[in-house]
């Protein structure tokens, strides 16, 4: 099958309001997928704390810089509007609304437009305009309750499973269904509510189904899947390294204790009442070898053990390394966009946008007006905003 070197969403233009976390990521799944996102930033505005150049959720994006307080700010932000397809902020509910540029009056200039909002308690409710981090949001949602050892304060588990897993992926769901929504011959524009909260709730949707039909009890480290089984978890390992274990089949679990050496030694794993013994001595036996030997005792098998590998490690694991899983670009060692595509592939085709250094290319390609400072696009100037508010432009017909 012939592939092509433009990636899914080829066509696709996104605005993204400049902000941190998961907005940034969404925009550059957006990105990775071939859009066209142009990510309007702040003169002075917050970010990382990092060097531009390192920011990787910027990737594949260009950027333009506009005082959204100014004047003329607004003005500048519907003229990309009206001629963009997606449109992702993350402010708290309200701000875009008070600075001009909120769903009524992008919608009114673009009605095909996707108005993609990115928060962690959501549009409306008790909480909406809460200042909060990805901790809330997993903690309301029930879901921190369920990772970490019984006797131990919730595990935290970075800020993967808030930020960008029940936000940025689910705001990305939603603007992909809005937009085939909005090419429709009767189709229309919309707003999309990415609330952390409701994302992060709808991950836990088969936990609920286990407890409601009693096979799952809501404490930690008390169940099948958080630690509560002695089969499923990770044991530390002779040189103070780990090892995850999973085998809950029972032709894989008897594979792993024959590979484990404790066959003859353990208690049935369906004796409840001696979990605690058994996992004494899984931990015991894979006490006995470094991480690496106990890696090449279950290599080529079916025993659902893997060694666990820092960030630095995971590049170079043979798997991931076959895969291209993670790839080198501009000499920062970042992951491949996923998941995979056999026509249309993603790729990563240019490094972190630098705050407005785009300017000028951008108002070219999205038919804007020109910079009023033809040296803009030098790297060593300072970044200008866009030119004068262009025109409005014809309305996109149906295609």
């Amino acid at each position: 099958m012939a592939t092509t070197e433009n990636g899914p969403l080829t066509g696709v233009r996104v605005v993204e309001l400049a902000g941190i976390g998961p907005g940034p990521f969404a925009a550059m799944t957006l990105a990775d997928l071939g859009a066209d996102v142009v990510r309007i930033d702040r003169p002075g505005g917050a970010g990382l704390g990092i060097d531009p150049a390192h920011d990787l959720t910027n990737r594949n994006k260009r950027s333009v810089l506009i005082d959204l307080k100014a004047e003329d700010g607004a003005a500048r932000v519907l003229d990309l509007a009206e001629r963009a397809d997606v449109l992702i902020e993350g402010y708290r509910p309200g701000v875009a609304e008070r600075l001009g540029i909120g769903p009524k009056e992008c919608l009114a200039r673009n009605p095909r437009l996707v108005y993609g909002r990115m928060t962690g308690w959501g549009q409306e409710g008790p909480l909406a305009e809460r200042a909060g981090h990805d901790i809330g949001y997993i903690a309301v949602s029930g879901a921190l309750s369920m990772i970490g050892k019984a006797d131990e304060p919730p595990a935290l588990p970075a800020n993967l499973l808030g930020d960008y897993a029940g936000g940025a992926l689910y705001l990305v769901i939603g603007v992909l269904a809005a937009l085939q929504h909005a090419r429709t011959p009767d189709g229309t524009g919309q707003v999309v509510d990415a609330a952390i909260v409701d994302g992060t709730a709808h991950l836990t949707t088969m936990i609920h189904a286990m407890m409601g039909a009693g096979g799952w009890q809501d404490r930690r480290g008390a169940n099948l899947l958080d630690g509560g089984s002695p089969f499923y978890g990770s044991y530390e390992t002779a040189d103070g390294e780990y090892m995850a274990v999973g085998p809950l089949e029972p032709r894989f679990y008897n594979e792993f204790i024959e590979r484990l050496g404790i066959a003859d030694e353990v208690p049935s794993r369906k004796d409840f009442a001696r979990w605690d013994e058994l996992r004494d001595a899984v931990a015991a036996r894979f006490r006995t070898k470094t991480r690496a030997e106990w890696t090449a005792v279950f290599e080529g098998t079916d025993a659902c053990v893997a060694p666990v590998l820092s960030l630095r490690e995971a590049p170079v694991h043979p798997h991931l390394v076959a895969r291209g899983t993670f790839i080198d670009h501009g000499g920062l060692v970042q992951p491949a966009p996923a998941p995979r595509f056999s026509v249309t592939p993603g790729s990563v085709r240019r490094g972190p946008a630098r705050p407005g250094a785009d300017t000028a290319e951008i108002a070219r390609d999205w038919e804007l007006p020109s910079p009023a400072d033809p040296s803009v696009a030098a790297p060593s100037a300072a970044a200008p905003s866009l030119a004068e508010p262009s025109p409005p432009v014809p309305a996109k017909e149906d295609s």
